[in-house]
């Protein structure tokens, strides 16, 4: 019998409207086409059944991974690989409801166009963030609506897609407006201080299904991050300036200022929650942020 490759597949079925349960038949298929050995789990937070216990179980057994699911599926993933003593290569299938890192890797949200990249696809090799010890993808944020993508009701994603945050935002305006939060920031750019309402260290154009950097060459591989922050306005009129700025892809401003960085080193005045790939990544009033050059490998 022929030694077959093994890689392993996992399927997050809560994510988006939970389109990756109705992909398992056909991606055992076709990777059996091709010569691999389909070892295919369910993802169920709680239990063994999660990315980084099973790529930790596997450790040195498979030669690729594939996860379908949201953004938090696949820095999960990630987590898990960049603990394996042998990593093997990342395939991603987004079915998620914004995927926004899946499209800055330029990898298609149709199904049998993902499939294909992960099957026959290049592999490319990306920067990853780490924010004190817990690695990111994509985006580490603080402030306004930073929170929305995970205090979104899950059933309403499912139902609406990109929709529902903007529901959820603008039920919750109010109070996401009157965030204000005093930080010192060190980088290897240089230093500032202020009171900002958002900030973000981010790998991708696109954050929360918002484009963000229109006018901005964001590369993947390039040892940088760019680090975007917002000054708390002090009244109604500087809110509305941010807005038209923001609505302009204007991201340099008296209030808005975007920068490429490799690290920082952030000091709040109070405990500051910070999301991490569009979860819950902790709450800290000091953190320190490395960007890893091209340590994670991907088809794309």
């Amino acid at each position: 019998m022929t030694n077959r490759k093994k890689a392993l597949i996992l399927l997050n079925t809560a994510a988006g409207m939970g389109k990756a349960e109705n992909y398992s038949l056909e991606i055992s298929r076709r990777f059996a086409e091709e010569g691999y050995e389909p070892l295919i789990y369910p993802i169920i937070p709680g239990t063994d059944l999660v990315s980084e216990k099973l790529l930790a179980e596997y450790d040195g057994e498979v030669e690729m991974v594939l996860c379908s699911g949201g953004d938090g599926t696949l820095n999960h993933t990630m987590r898990g690989i960049m603990e394996m003593q042998k990593p093997p290569r990342i395939a991603y299938i987004p079915a998620g409801s914004t995927n926004d890192f899946a499209t800055g890797l330029g990898i298609s949200s149709s199904f049998d166009e993902a499939l294909e990249t992960a099957l026959h696809g290049r592999l490319f090799r990306y920067d990853a963030g780490c924010l004190n010890d817990c690695y990111f993808n994509y985006v580490a944020a603080f402030g306004a609506f930073s929170a929305l993508s995970y205090a979104t009701n899950q059933k309403l994603k499912n139902i609406m897609g990109h929709a529902a945050y903007i529901v959820s935002a603008m039920s919750d305006l109010r109070n996401n407006m009157r965030y204000n939060c005093h930080m010192r920031i060190e980088t290897d750019q240089g230093r500032e201080e202020g009171d900002y309402i958002f900030g973000a260290v981010c790998n991708s154009a696109s954050i929360g299904g918002f484009e963000m950097f229109r006018d901005t060459e964001v590369d993947l591989d390039d040892g940088r991050m760019e680090l975007l922050l917002i000054k708390a306005p002090a009244n109604p009129v500087e809110l509305q300036k941010i807005l038209n700025s923001l609505r302009k892809g204007e991201m340099h401003s008296d209030h808005i200022s975007l920068r490429q960085i490799r690290n920082a080193h952030i000091v709040s005045d109070s405990n500051t929650a910070w999301t991490i790939d569009g979860e819950f990544g902790g709450s800290y009033e000091e953190v320190d942020i490395e960007v890893l050059r091209r340590v994670v490998p991907i088809m794309m």
